[in-house]
């Protein structure tokens, strides 16, 4: 009787290994999805222009179709345009913008951009309600489907099918060789068998540890937190629709650590004349589709300001204090100060928020992981300022070094060696003035 066990363990194994590629196969996807949010989401739209072009079919157009002059450009974007028309064209047609620069960014993980893009892009734009908006921040979400369950199926069933043909190719052993007359021992039970205690250990311990590191990671993070407020506040409405600067209710955010969450007074600023929604914005809708009043969300805000709109005056000790849901949250051990972003660093509101013009109901983007600060730290380019006339980043005077390596157009990296850069006015980031530094951001 032949011995099957060794080629059935064979196929065990190949499955378990085609399990682990599929796996990796859609780590792969996310790690694209991931890596466009924190990279490019705050410029770039798959299917609309925004600060830059939408990148839906970005590979069939100008010199794109050659991916190593895609590798080239989101390198240095300066120096590609120097030789190339078409981004000179892109470049004026964007209002002067030229692109970050990205050379961190490995040839890989462009690729898993752009495989994340085109992907989406096909798909078509996601809706958002009955208005089919499409997604807030250009980050795109796509209804992708997911095969990690069929494949784990499959690899289960297959499994079985191994333990059951090993077992029955045992029997089939013994009962050849009692037949025969030699000597035979009965075939082990699978559940004492070692070969395949140690098989479903491995197969255990690295779904598991899949699992857990996955849920370890995303402890805390509440990307996509969207609850619904006591009031229908719509950014749309406000800051898009009627172009309120952000500052005017979020003054925190110039000169403090935070924005802070404006007042009721604030509102009452506009809406001691304004009682009724015209409807300039359209219909509102909350995310789960349902219609919302206008009016009766102004009424509210009377309510808690104790606001009589027919006597035009305050109502003797009424009103009381909106109970807002604070969204995005940050562990007690980070620092971050939003005067250092938004009036040092010059950061512009939808880096971390998105586009917050466009958002009805607000969403928290991006994940604020210390990755994500990280990754913005190494590619935020420090406007010193002196180009044009304009008055650039004055907070920097103190960085002397600095303004001696502009004169002298050389740079010292990472490891201590004097590096000559073309333009070192545009090539000092965040990173090189201490933005990685343990002790900026953690207490």
């Amino acid at each position: 009787m032949i011995d099957h066990r060794a080629t059935v363990k064979r196929i065990l194994f190949s499955a378990l290994f085609f399990l682990l590629l599929s796996v990796g196969n859609k780590l792969s996807a996310q790690d694209g999805k991931a890596i466009f949010q924190n990279n490019c989401a705050s410029c770039h739209s798959v299917f609309k222009d925004l600060t830059g072009p939408a990148l839906g079919g970005v590979t069939s157009r100008g010199p794109w179709t050659d991916h190593k002059k895609l590798y080239e450009w989101v390198h240095n974007p300066s120096k590609f345009m120097a030789s190339d028309p078409y981004t000179a064209g892109l470049k004026q047609k964007f209002g002067g913008v030229v692109m970050t620069s990205f050379d961190a960014l490995s040839e890989k993980e462009i690729d898993a951009v752009i495989d994340y893009v085109e992907k989406t892009f096909k798909a078509g734009p996601p809706t958002s309600g009955p208005q089919g908006t499409p997604g807030a921040g250009g980050a795109q979400v796509i209804d992708e489907k997911d095969n990690s369950i069929l494949y784990g199926v499959l690899t289960l069933i297959l499994a079985v099918v191994a333990l059951i043909m090993l077992q029955v190719n045992s029997n089939l052993k013994k009962l050849s060789d009692d037949k025969d007359g030699l000597p035979s021992y009965e075939p082990i039970p699978f559940y004492r068998n070692k070969s395949y205690i140690t098989i479903l250990v491995l197969v255990l311990f690295v779904i598991g540890g899949f699992y857990i590191v996955k849920g370890a990671i995303g402890l805390g993070r509440s990307q996509n937190y969207q609850p619904e407020q006591p009031i229908f506040y719509s950014h749309k409405v406000h800051a898009g629709v009627n172009q309120i600067n952000c500052l005017y209710c979020h003054g925190g955010a110039m000169e403090g650590k935070h924005a802070n969450i404006p007042s009721v007074n604030i509102c009452m600023n506009c809406h001691m004349t304004i009682s009724e929604y015209s409807g300039t914005a359209g219909k509102l809708f909350r995310e789960d589709g349902t219609e919302v009043n206008g009016t009766d969300e102004i009424k509210k805000i009377y309510a808690a300001a104790g606001w009589d709109p027919a006597k035009k005056a305050y109502k003797e000790n009424a009103g009381h204090e909106i109970a807002w849901t604070k969204i995005h949250n940050l562990p007690d051990h980070v620092f971050f100060s939003h005067a250092q972003h938004v009036n040092a660093g010059k950061v512009q509101c939808q880096t971390c928020h998105g586009e917050i013009t466009k958002m009805d109901e607000v969403k928290q983007f991006a994940d604020l992981s210390m990755g994500w600060c990280i990754n913005c730290h190494r590619t935020t380019k420090v406007n010193f300022g002196g180009k044009s006339g304009e008055e650039g980043n004055k907070f920097y005077s103190i960085y002397e070094k600095f303004h001696d390596d502009l004169k002298t157009h050389k740079k010292v990296n990472e490891f201590g060696d004097t590096i000559t850069v073309a333009a070192v006015r545009d090539s000092i980031t965040v990173a090189d003035i201490g933005g990685l530094e343990c002790q900026k951001c953690h207490y």
